[in-house]
């Protein structure tokens, strides 16, 4: 049965383009998310980021892996229809919870979010996968972009870090460089998007989003999910999120102590 937030054709445009636009999936939670993120910022966990250079203005604030500790982020995971949403939209009996992520552009911040795929990054591969992108502040030129199809290209793109910009990982000729779409006529996705509506995309989607120019903050709350097929694989370096200690085997399935199963239709 199809979600009351979703008809059948967001559904098909989500297999087929990679990227679709839910109206309102966390706009019961805004006020919550926002809390959340005011928490994460006055308590950075391990992996917070200021991804500015020397000199650049505005401030570029990412961190994530945080929903265990700030009560928040656990409760709309918990109680929002976002996996619910994401077993529609993957095709999948079965949600997992992978991380969450807070990314927040003050005022100002000319820097915009680097061109990438996510799923590189990571030590999970598969088809059924879905990111959620959710702005806790009106959006319009500072929307999430994605490239549509791009989560089908044959060869994936090379995952760099943003403040250094170097590879991430040492054998650069396993990916191809990082297109610039808006170079090369790409179809990009975006939207004019208000508090709670929310992007979702696959995990190979090719995305970013342009600096925050306007006089207001931008900030965003991210939610990783994964389906039936998605399975563990090793990468030739440290991944990101490193998750270190986890002593999964390439082909086993997320351990669910870490990564709790948030939807299992055939159990229920």
């Amino acid at each position: 049965m199809t979600h009351p937030l979703l008809k059948h054709s967001d559904i098909t445009a989500y297999q087929r383009d990679g990227v679709v636009l839910i109206r309102g999936l966390f706009a019961p939670f805004v006020e919550t998310l926002r809390a959340g993120v005011t928490r994460n910022m006055a308590e950075p966990g391990p992996y917070a980021a200021e991804n500015l250079k020397k000199g650049e203005e505005g401030r570029f604030f990412d961190d994530y892996c945080n929903w265990t500790r700030i009560p928040e982020f656990k409760e709309v995971i918990h109680a929002s229809e976002a996996a619910a949403v994401a077993a529609n939209l993957m095709g999948s009996s079965r949600v997992q919870m992978f991380h969450d992520h807070v990314l927040v552009k003050e005022p100002g911040t000319s820097k915009p979010t680097p061109w990438h795929q996510d799923g590189p990054y990571y030590f999970v591969e598969g088809r059924q996968t879905v990111s959620f992108w959710s702005p806790l502040d009106p959006v319009e030129d500072a929307s999430l972009r994605c490239v549509v199809g791009s989560q089908r290209w044959k060869k994936p793109v090379l995952p760099t870090r943003w403040l250094a910009e170097t590879s991430f990982y040492p054998d650069e000729e396993a990916y191809q460089p990082v297109p610039d779409p808006d170079v090369e006529g790409m179809d990009v996705r975006e939207w004019q998007m208000e508090p709670g509506d929310a992007v979702a995309f696959n995990f190979m989607t090719l995305h970013g989003a342009r600096g925050n120019q306007t006089a207001n903050r931008r900030r965003a709350f991210s939610l990783r999910l994964v389906g039936d097929d998605a399975r563990y694989v090793s990468r030739p370096g440290p991944t990101s999120p490193p998750f270190p200690g986890h002593n999964m085997k390439d082909g086993e399935r997320l351990r669910e102590d870490w990564f709790p199963v948030l939807l299992d239709r055939e159990i229920a």
